[in-house]
């Protein structure tokens, strides 16, 4: 007769949290490159982002648990899977440091979503699921001036907490106050040179040419044309279509240099930075919030219709005020911003949005942008309504069903987690998402960016092809240096 074994107690999530002064985000991805890796900055330069309020940066390396999903319910069963996570997680500030650790150092997983929901990985996005979230073992957030320091752990649920959160003989207690002495020792010896610009033995190519776009162009548009103008009938009036640069070098791209040239050149930018093993990552600076959710608050924008800034500043008013009064831009917004509020009305309580759009600037290109506040009917999250929203007009088109079909048949890429959801959750499932555009996915020394633009019927190949050029600028910028 068999002996039964006993069962093992079921696992509980640990979080203590200290102060780390002397530490910042960016150095602290730099020392552990050789672990799993994420980061995220809000967009600075806009008071009033819900994304904890005073919160400047937060960085994750290592994993202390892992959520991955597939297919059609993949937001839910990340939705269920955090859920119990979190479920009686148990946090506390190493004592006796003081004062108590703001919410913004408590757990937070980190990740994003692919573009389709049937997603199947290429050899550029190889090492990433069509959802994927990481519990980073150790955490670090800047806030309002101060860095904090996180060790999260999954241990048996039976642990008493006394005993390992004790500050003299605390396992956790002890990692913790390890790994940031560890880190602030590395911090304060000299740091190695900077890396020579990436030039030697460096390729740019983009797989898709002019005549190949202008033909894909030229389908959108008659499909456009030829499916006529009502919306509520199904025909497609706008569909959002990509096209690729690959970029190579003779060594590893720089990853952490190209972060930081992002963080600097785009502070009004969601930055994120995503690397699921070494060498590996999917990184951007996006102008573009999908949603942010804290309690029953939310926030999210349209952001459709793009032209260059000016040279001076008179140009670039005048560029402005071009974007303002082009009637294909106007249209292209209107599907976005009409759309958006129709499917943020059916969770809202109050929705708030002005009735034109305002012209948001960036280093190198102008937006029209339509900002939403909203108050939710019954807050469960921030993924609730993300499966609501995504894809929006703005990254797949209107409607939502044709467009995505167009881009099924005729786009030759694969998207991977381009222009899809990247950001981060909290213990309570609220969070901060923004679209992942204006980004890179990169592979030791290879690199795969995108950009794409709006089609409606008055689109024109060449302007559109300007458009993208101008949006793979930032990220070649800051891979080539």
């Amino acid at each position: 007769m068999s002996r039964k074994k006993p069962e093992q107690p079921a696992l509980r999530l640990f979080s203590l949290a200290r102060p780390a002064p002397g530490l910042d985000a960016l150095g602290f991805l730099r020392r552990l490159a050789h672990q799993e890796r994420f980061f995220w900055q809000p967009a600075l330069g806009r008071q009033g982002e819900i994304g904890a309020p005073g919160a400047q940066r937060f960085a994750g390396a290592g994993i202390a648990a892992e959520l991955t999903a597939w297919g059609e319910r993949r937001f839910l069963e990340i939705e269920h899977a955090a859920a119990r996570l979190f479920a009686n997680a148990c946090t506390q500030t190493l004592q006796p440091q003081t004062p108590e650790a703001p919410a913004e150092a408590g757990p937070r997983l980190f990740g994003g979503f692919a573009f389709r929901d049937d997603f199947v990985p290429d050899y550029a996005w190889s090492d990433f699921y069509p959802a994927h979230f990481i519990l980073p073992h150790f955490q670090l957030c800047e806030v309002d001036g101060q860095a904090w320091l996180t060790i999260n752990a999954l241990l048996p649920s039976d642990e008493d907490p006394a005993v390992v959160f004790d500050p003299q003989t605390g396992a956790l207690a002890q990692a913790l106050d390890l790994r940031y002495a560890w880190l602030l020792q590395a911090e304060t010896q000299p740091q190695d040179p900077p890396a020579a610009p990436v030039e030697a033995g460096l390729s740019v190519r983009y797989p898709m040419d002019f005549p190949a776009w202008e033909a894909l162009i030229e389908q959108a548009v008659r499909t456009i044309g030829a499916q006529g103008t009502a919306v509520v009938s199904g025909a497609l009036h706008k569909v959002v279509l990509a096209r690729m640069c690959e970029v190579s070098s003779a060594g590893p791209l720089e990853l952490e240099a190209a972060l930081g040239e992002l963080c600097a050149a785009y502070p009004d930018c969601y930055t994120y930075f995503f690397a699921p093993r070494p060498g590996c990552a999917f990184l951007g600076a996006t102008p573009e919030l999908l949603v942010s959710v804290q309690g029953a608050a939310l926030r999210s924008m349209a952001l459709a219709g793009s032209i260059r800034r000016g040279r001076t500043p008179a140009e670039d008013d005048t560029l402005a005020a071009a974007l303002f009064n082009s009637a294909k831009d106007r249209y292209e917004h209107d599907l976005v911003a009409v759309e958006l509020r129709r499917r943020l009305s059916l969770v809202s309580a109050e929705l708030l949005a002005p009735a034109e759009p305002q012209v948001l600037r960036f280093r190198n290109i102008q937006h029209l942008h339509t900002p939403f506040s909203a108050r939710l009917k019954k807050p469960k999250g921030v993924l609730t309504v993300l499966a609501r929203l995504h894809p929006t007009p703005a990254l797949g088109g209107m409607p939502r069903p044709a467009a995505l079909e167009f881009i099924r048949q005729y786009e030759p890429l694969t998207r991977g987690w381009y222009a899809a959801p990247v950001g981060w959750l909290d213990s309570h499932l609220d969070g901060c998402f923004a679209v992942g555009i204006r980004s890179a996915v990169v592979q030791r020394e290879r690199a795969w960016l995108y950009a794409g633009a709006g089609i409606v019927a008055a689109s024109q190949a060449q302007s559109e092809w300007e458009e993208t050029a101008l949006k793979f600028r930032p990220m070649l910028q800051a891979l080539v240096r």
